[in-house]
């Protein structure tokens, strides 16, 4: 009783991310936000509850978008929906959402500044200085407050995914690579058929390409991290990082085939720590319980 709850209504803006259909989440035939031509009618209707407050508008069109003309058109479709709505309701914010996307082809040679000076000046990717630089003309008239969600940009590429090499197996005209790792840890490669650049931790020039499949021991096909990729020669024991799994790794992890979820370590130059501890199998099972009806 007496208090207010300040609320944004998200609307769709109807414009293609060019990104993986999975994620992208401004089209009209995506199931987010209201459509543009009815975003008026929600906010009159929300400003007749008298326990809600008009704060802001929001949208979002997709993840990982790797050119900024997608962003820069849903601003410009959105942004004189929120002048109005500053004029009418007095609304302090506009949250434009996320999406900006990381490198992960290259990701390791990403990482010196030779690589991009190598690019071509209109192939290079999407940097913050990029999108801010098309995107403030827009929004700095409108005089709201800018909401962002850059955590795939921030996170991306600060996490690995360590695995450790069980077996190489030698098929009828094919090789797999097995690692202890699978997808209930990093589930991006057989959700989105996504790319991950995968690395010996121990390089060596010397040894001589292997290309193979690289696989987890979790009881389905799609326990595939890479078809056909070409890697320095491995042998078991060893370790291998699965790169760019900062962002959308651990926090789609899974228990499936009775996995526990992996460790997290923590690291900063040359010190480390552990921040979050394997789970154990008494610790997945702990929440269970047997019904009376079954005792």
């Amino acid at each position: 009783r007496g208090v207010k709850a300040p609320i944004a209504i998200r609307v769709n803006p109807d414009v293609d991310a060019h990104t993986h259909a999975k994620i992208t989440t401004g089209k009209s035939d995506n199931k987010f936000g209201i459509p543009l031509k009815y975003a008026a009618g929600a906010y009159e209707a929300a400003a007749k509850y008298p326990h809600l407050e008009i704060k802001g508008v929001q949208m979002h069109i997709g993840s990982q978008l790797t050119t900024v003309a997608p962003f820069v058109e849903a601003v410009e479709k959105v942004g004189p929906f929120a002048a109005e709505l500053q004029r009418k309701f007095g609304i302090s914010y506009f949250s434009i959402g996320g999406g900006l996307g990381i490198i992960y082809r290259e990701a390791l040679a990403s990482g010196q500044a030779a690589w991009w000076e190598a690019q071509p000046a209109d192939q290079r990717p999407l940097t913050p200085e990029a999108y801010g630089a098309a995107l403030a003309p827009l929004l700095r008239p409108l005089g709201l407050q800018i909401l962002l969600e850059p955590g795939r940009f921030m996170v991306g590429n600060a996490g690995v995914l360590l695995a450790r090499v069980e077996h190489l197996k030698r098929g009828a005209g094919k090789n797999f690579l097995i690692v202890d790792a699978a997808m209930n840890d990093l589930v991006r490669p057989a959700m989105y058929d996504s790319y991950h650049e995968i690395v010996p931790v121990h390089r060596d020039t010397s040894r001589r390409a292997l290309v193979s499949d690289v696989v987890g021991p979790v009881c389905e096909s799609g326990d595939c991290f890479a078809k056909e990729r070409q890697l320095q020669e491995v042998g078991e024991g060893e370790l291998v990082a699965f790169l760019s799994a900062g962002a959308y790794g651990y926090a789609m992890a899974s228990r499936y085939n009775t996995r526990g979820l992996p460790a997290e370590v923590l690291v900063q130059g040359s010190a480390f720590e552990l921040v979050n501890t394997r789970e154990s199998f008494e610790q997945m099972i702990a929440g269970e319980k047997i019904p009376a009806f079954l005792r």
